[in-house]
């Protein structure tokens, strides 16, 4: 407060403003204001010692304090969630208070009050983690350093099944998932849940630097994974990872991520799952729980926060949903077959050299050159024998086979032999589409031209006395060792193929030294 009663004194006394001022320690204009209001109060500038700063206060200026009209306190918690959101300050919170304040003929505090009382609130709530960040500004991701156990449950064996974690840091409300394994289609499919969950998307996306998601990240350069970008420009958003060795700057999300393993796996430690639904629906119970426990040092808990504070600067999800898809680049071989883990499917045969783009969905292959897409093909989901091929990505010469249907093909074999016609059942009955076979079929009349009719009748019969799911590579095989030319009485003893498609030599071979004599 200011110090009324000596400035009216050394007034009286005979000091200068200026000297006032460095007494006083208040300005030259707070003291001239003074001086004029004393002289309208009619005021002595000697005064008794009953009169009080606090009677001069109400003296010179009763409008601000009385009896029936204190000094209105803000509203502290409002201020903390206003300055959350972008572009507000102390200074417009403070000036909004006062003209309310005044409107219901109150008397606000003055603006450096007003700011102190602010941090004396915010520094006894210990809540000044939220000011940092804006709400739907960022979510953090990461994986989870603990894992679940998942139990065989025929031998007991267990897998390890990891926990993908994404927090808003405004409101800490987090998501976590289970998954088999961190790679890429898993990372992507889990931030495709975790914007679901949130019901929309932040304007900025930090994940740590992983392999899936960051390529290279250096002081001079950031190189975002393929597939990770074409992720955030689906949903809008900029992918800012966190500097290299700079963990303060992912704070919340390690925290989250310890919440979870707290919350989550220690809370699981005792069960036994023997399935990953299981797990999911054990993860997704003990999320909910996390995120409806009650905050420690402010009210509400991570759901309320997110509803009352972040939810409304969340930008709106993309009207259909996103479709995980993992990009790669792979050099086009002689065979014009690319691959995606399990199976083998073609591309034009011009391309033969040539590096494309392959992008691979849950339900797709496709492959990309010079930004265009050059073929498309429904994604087999279990591992066939036959790759996948379409006529049109075939040069001529290996066209003309594939041109032959089903009916020629049956009486060409039939043509042959029993033996060649067995085997050409088992190939158009290897897939699920006879189609799938004829490929098989086309090398099997490749082999009768190269080592004739009889011998190829021979070859069938072999290889179809050790095995119910014939091979070309069998057939070839024992063409090209001469092998069909052997006559034995016990077949399985001297030659044995296995289910695999191997042909493991008997003990009659090593007996003759490795060599098979006509």
């Amino acid at each position: 407060m200011v110090n009324y009663r000596e400035i009216l004194r050394l007034t009286s006394l005979g000091y200068t403003q200026r000297q006032i001022t460095a007494s006083v320690h208040s300005s030259r204009s707070t003291i001239s204001e003074v001086q004029e209001l004393a002289k309208k109060a009619d005021l002595s500038f000697q005064l008794d010692e009953s009169v009080t700063n606090e009677i001069l206060l109400m003296t010179f200026y009763p409008e601000r304090i009385t009896a029936t009209n204190p000094r209105v306190e803000p509203d502290y918690s409002y201020i903390h969630k206003e300055l959350a959101k972008p572009g507000v300050n102390l200074s417009l919170l403070w000036t909004e208070y006062c003209e309310a304040t005044y409107t219901n003929g109150k008397t606000p505090y003055m603006y450096s009050q007003f700011c102190d009382k602010y941090r004396h609130w915010e520094r006894l709530t210990k809540a000044t983690m939220r000011i940092q960040h804006k709400p739907g500004d960022a979510i953090q991701v990461d994986w989870a350093g603990n894992t679940i156990l998942l139990y065989d449950q025929y031998t007991n064996e267990t897998t390890d099944v990891y926990l993908f974690v994404a927090v808003l840091p405004c409101s800490c409300k987090a998501y976590v998932e289970a998954c088999k394994n961190t790679k890429s289609e898993c990372w992507l499919t889990c931030h495709a849940h975790a914007y679901s969950y949130f019901g929309g998307v932040t304007r900025v996306l930090i994940p740590d630097n992983l392999k899936t998601g960051i390529v290279k990240n250096t002081r001079y350069e950031t190189i975002i994974n393929r597939s990770y970008q074409k992720l955030a420009e689906y949903y809008g958003t900029a992918i800012v990872p966190c500097r290299v060795k700079r963990p303060q700057e992912k704070s919340i999300a390690e925290g989250s991520v310890k919440y979870a393993s707290t919350w989550i796996v220690a809370a699981l430690r005792n069960q036994k799952f023997f399935s990953i639904q299981e797990i999911r629906g054990a993860v997704a119970e003990k999320l909910e729980e996390l995120n409806n426990y009650p905050f420690k040092k402010r009210e509400g808990n991570r759901n309320t926060a997110y509803l009352e504070e972040e939810k409304s600067f969340m930008k709106p999800l993309p009207l259909t949903p996103y479709e995980p898809a993992v990009w790669s680049t792979e050099k086009v071989l002689q065979d014009y077959l690319l691959t995606d883990g399990k199976n083998k499917y073609s591309v034009p045969f011009d391309l033969i050299g040539e590096q494309i783009d392959i992008r691979l969905t849950k339900n797709t292959v496709e492959a990309y050159f010079h930004g265009s897409r050059v073929a498309s093909h429904p994604r087999l989901l279990e591992a066939q024998r036959e790759p996948v091929i379409q006529a049109e990505h075939m040069p001529q010469n290996h066209q003309k086979y594939l041109s032959r249907n089903e009916d020629e093909f049956r009486v060409w074999a039939n043509s042959i032999g029993p033996w060649t016609m067995e085997t050409f059942e088992r190939f158009l009955t290897s897939g699920s589409e006879p189609e799938q076979g004829y490929k098989s079929c086309s090398s099997l009349m490749k082999l009768s031209d190269r080592y004739g009719h009889e011998r190829l009748e021979k070859a069938c019969n072999r290889v179809l006395c050790f095995t119910t799911e014939p091979a070309i590579q069998n057939i070839s095989l024992i063409l090209k060792n001469g092998q069909d030319k052997v006559v034995s009485s016990k077949p399985t003893a001297d030659f044995g193929i296995t289910q695999s498609g191997g042909i493991p030599r008997g003990p009659a071979y090593y007996r003759r030294g490795g060599v098979h004599n006509d």
